[in-house]
């Protein structure tokens, strides 16, 4: 089990990285739309 996991994060590493990007800007455009109405 533990070895299957390892090698599954090996192989998706790159793919992971990019979801982790995608999350993060997901993040910072739902705040900055959530903070869009106080400046106006």
């Amino acid at each position: 089990m533990m070895t299957q996991l390892k090698t599954v994060l090996q192989n998706a590493q790159a793919t992971l990285l990019q979801d982790a990007i995608g999350a993060a800007s997901l993040m910072v455009m739902l705040v900055a739309a959530l903070h869009l109405p106080g400046l106006l």
